[in-house]
């Protein structure tokens, strides 16, 4: 009797785990009504780009973006992602329509041009906003720095380099009114680079950082580990204390061929570290790596569709909005809606969110809850090859 009861028990636990499993991998039901596009900032002397978002205990929202000179309203041929003007700066809002007209400065770094603005609005309510910067050096000096470097020639500026200063933080606890800062984390061990002044590279990346529900943060940073291949890996980072001091965990995602960089990071109801990855030499394949021992170590795998970088906003349901650009034709922002463990990536529906971008120049999206069902995806946005805005488009999800 007791042989037949235990049976009966394991087929009962057996059925009970077939029907979570099949749960897990099963698409989450999403319905995404596109209610408008919005322009949150845009002037033509400008090239704006690379936006992150946070919404206030107050409400009031923050959008800030890299902002550099725009060169071809000067007559050169081109803008570049590398360039000696370039700052951090904000807007606001307090209804995510109608933005502030003159953005405030966050950082300007004296010995080079910033990049991306990625912003990490803590628990307490203090705001953390990561970077790094890119200097310009003539051919001249480069050869009398200590090697290897990681330069790259697409400066726009004849006879220059752009050589990466590596990455920074910034805080602000009175609602990015101030910055205090820049703070620098760590060189981590993989990276085998220098700074112009030949020492080992802050540890640096595009990409939303993570606060845990134990208050632990999690950043994926990139480098290059190996001179003679020189391409980027992800690696963890973590901080126990509110991001002030960085400890470096262990790979992402490494692979002989495959570039990843501009990780998104996120964690699960059920405790699982995730990040998703921009990828390169990968058929721009979109990438999710998942640790299931907190951290301690990754496994990467193809989600299997295109669309770089991507961004992860939990939603009120444990959902999870996943956002990116579409840097192919037609070029564009889309999204997609996967169940709280991210499991069902593989067959979820791809929702278009705009395929009117005037070339690959789109993308790098961060999305944010306004309300019970309404996100706004940020976003850079150009149509027609025009000026480069930073834009923001309303949706209800259901």
């Amino acid at each position: 009797m007791k042989k037949n009861y235990a049976l009966a028990l394991l087929f009962l636990v057996s059925i009970v785990c077939a029907v979570s499993a099949q749960q897990e991998n099963t698409p989450s039901q999403a319905s995404i009504k596109k209610v408008k596009d919005v322009v949150i900032y845009e002037d033509a002397k400008f090239y704006s780009a690379f936006p992150s978002v946070v919404k206030r205990p107050d409400g009031e929202l923050l959008v800030a973006f890299r902002r550099a000179p725009n060169r071809r309203a000067l007559g050169e041929r081109w803008d570049t992602h590398i360039d000696p003007n370039a700052q951090l700066v904000l807007v606001r809002s307090k209804d995510a329509e109608t933005w502030t007209k003159n953005p405030e400065l966050i950082y300007a770094d004296p010995l080079g041009g910033t990049s991306d603005a990625n912003m990490l609005q803590l628990r307490d309510g203090t705001l953390l906003c990561t970077s790094y910067t890119w200097m310009l050096i003539r051919p001249t000096g480069l050869a009398t720095l200590k090697q290897p470097l990681f330069s790259d020639p697409g400066t726009g500026f004849p006879d220059t380099r752009g050589v990466l200063l590596g990455g920074y933080f910034l805080r602000s606890t009175d609602g990015g009114k101030s910055w205090q800062g820049p703070f620098y984390p760590p060189h981590i061990s993989p990276e085998v680079n220098h700074t112009p002044y030949g020492n080992g590279i802050p540890a640096y990346n595009r990409g939303a950082p993570y606060e845990g529900k134990n208050g632990r943060l999690f950043w994926g940073a990139a480098a290059i580990d190996n001179a003679e291949n020189p391409k980027t890996s992800v690696y963890l980072l973590t901080s126990d204390d509110k991001g002030i001091t960085w400890t470096y965990r262990c790979p992402i995602a490494v692979d002989e061929n495959v570039i990843f960089n501009e990780a998104s990071m996120y964690e699960t109801p059920k405790g699982d570290i995730i990040a998703f990855l921009r990828t390169a030499n990968f058929e721009d394949q979109a990438v999710i790596a998942r640790s299931t021992d907190g951290g301690e170590s990754f496994k990467w795998e193809s989600m299997g569709f295109q669309g770089h970088p991507l961004n992860a906003l939990r939603l009120p349901d444990n959902r999870v909005l996943l956002s990116y650009g579409y840097r192919h034709q037609p070029y564009g922002i889309r999204v997609r809606i996967l169940n709280a463990e991210c499991t069902d990536f593989a067959v979820s529906e791809e929702f278009i969110l705009r395929e009117d971008g005037g070339n690959s120049d789109v993308g790098y999206t961060w999305p944010v809850q306004l309300d019970g069902n309404r996100v706004m995806v940020v976003y850079y946005f150009n149509q027609n090859n025009g000026i480069r805005q930073i834009a923001g488009t309303i949706i209800e999800i259901n």
